[in-house]
């Protein structure tokens, strides 16, 4: 179908093109007839009609193969783009155009082509590892609540079999739960591009509570908290932030060892705040740190705890809608250094 409109249109621009040198031919004859009558240009008794006639007839035909083969010219990166436009919606996002051309309309249009099927490419991409990334999220604690709650059926088990299979079943539930909740939350983060419901208080008192809501975490390791944080009052979504601090202060808990040290640093500079966050735990690799706030990713060394790679992505969304930044410092072995950037409004 789209080739044959594209016939069509090479074939109106030949005619078009046809049609002008036609009728510039028709208005020269007459005025050459015009002319030779009044101009009485004779030779040998007889106006000389047959060159002017060999004239306009190989002027038309000249004409028409120079149309033929410019129109072709022209007409072929709009058929090739429609070729590839057509690829990309049966799904094939692998298609690409030559972007050198002479005409730079046609290179700048193949180049915004390319960049959209590269975009297309990507998104594919990441809807196809959300999908994975979901389900073997969801699967593992499914399986494991289908696996005890079956365990639990055998008469013969002991109280404590009983209560050991029974805190699985709840463990597993509640990483369910979690792991929903947290997909909802980024979804809806991902889907605005404003902060909502914001209002002045106190984020060195939010730290505060943050690191008194995780003392069941931190006091069983006996870890040492150096806490600085200089009065500062900013104005933001209280209860997002909140996940925020929740967020790394859970992961420097977590992936530090028993004894291990742990600072909180807030100090407000001239257009920004900034917290920091750090800890002497097992640290990062370079190819680790390069993918930690993309969702569902884990590193090999975060897989022996709980999580399922969507925190530092919903902290990253959190802080990008703020208008802040936030970066890692990590190696492996000595720490990791989170330092959170925050405009002041």
């Amino acid at each position: 179908m789209k080739k044959s409109i594209f016939k069509s249109l090479w074939w109106y621009f030949v005619s078009l093109v046809f049609l002008i040198i036609l009728s510039s031919l028709l208005i020269m004859a007459p005025l050459a007839f015009l002319y030779i009558h009044f101009s009485n240009t004779t030779q040998h008794g007889r106006v000389p009609f047959s060159p002017i006639l060999v004239i306009v007839l190989l002027s038309l035909v000249i004409g028409s193969i120079i149309t033929i083969m410019v129109g072709k010219k022209i007409l072929s990166p709009i058929t090739i783009f429609s070729n590839a436009a057509k690829e990309i919606a049966k799904g094939n996002f692998e298609i690409e155009l030559n972007e050198s051309h002479r005409i730079n309309e046609i290179s700048e249009m193949a180049h915004h082509f390319n960049i959209m099927a590269q975009e297309l490419r990507s998104i594919e991409t990441l809807r196809n590892d959300f999908v994975v990334n979901v389900s073997h999220e969801f699967k593992t604690p499914i399986a494991s609540i289908e696996g005890y709650a079956t365990l639990l059926q055998d008469k013969t088990i002991t109280e404590e079999e009983h209560d050991e299979y029974t805190e699985m079943i709840i463990g597993s539930a509640r990483q369910l739960s979690m792991l929903s909740g947290n997909i909802l939350k980024i979804s809806k983060l991902e889907n605005q591009e404003v902060i909502s419901e914001k209002k002045e208080y106190r984020l060195d008192e939010q730290l505060r509570q943050a690191i008194l809501l995780l003392e069941t975490l931190w006091e069983p390791k006996q870890m040492t908290l150096n806490i600085e944080l200089e009065k500062v009052h900013y104005y933001g979504n209280e209860e997002l932030m909140m996940q925020v601090w929740l967020n790394l202060l859970g992961n420097a808990i977590k992936f530090t060892q028993a004894g291990g040290e742990i600072s909180v640093n807030l100090v407000p500079q001239n257009d920004y705040i900034s917290i920091t966050i750090s800890d002497n735990g097992i640290g990062m690799e370079k190819n680790v740190r390069k993918h930690i706030f993309e969702k569902f990713y884990q590193g090999d060394h975060a897989r022996s705890g709980e999580g399922n790679g969507l925190g530092l992505s919903l902290v990253s969304r959190i802080i990008n809608l703020c208008g802040g930044t936030i970066e890692v410092e990590s190696e492996f072995g000595v720490g990791s250094t989170f330092t959170v950037k925050l405009p002041i409004d």
